[in-house]
């Protein structure tokens, strides 16, 4: 479950620039991010997320893409992210906008 603190609800706002290039839909929308928590007085930004599989071709530039978005919004905080397959994603954890947008 991602922490909605309002630092964390900003820095989703962020992702959402952030796009799966295969699928043309937002991290956020698709459900690539797991957790998301802001620790202020760290200055440090801590993201739990997944892949739409395990060796999917595009991983690497959807992670690098998660960390320049972050880095371009919270400069002065360090960004420390992290990739899991557990659980496994489905299309079930595509938001209800990412389902419209995606016709489903």
């Amino acid at each position: 479950m991602i922490a909605l603190t309002e630092k964390a609800v900003e820095a989703l706002a962020a992702l959402r620039w952030v796009f799966d290039p295969e699928v043309g839909l937002n991290v956020v929308d698709m459900g690539l991010i797991y957790e998301l928590s802001v620790d202020e007085d760290a200055r440090k930004l801590q993201v739990l997320m997944t892949l739409s599989t395990r060796y999917c071709p595009m991983g690497q530039s959807i992670v690098d893409s998660v960390r320049s978005r972050l880095e371009l919004s919270y400069p002065a905080y360090e960004i420390e992210i992290t990739v899991t397959f557990q659980p496994a994603w489905s299309m079930e954890m595509i938001s209800a906008e990412g389902q419209e947008f995606l016709n489903r």
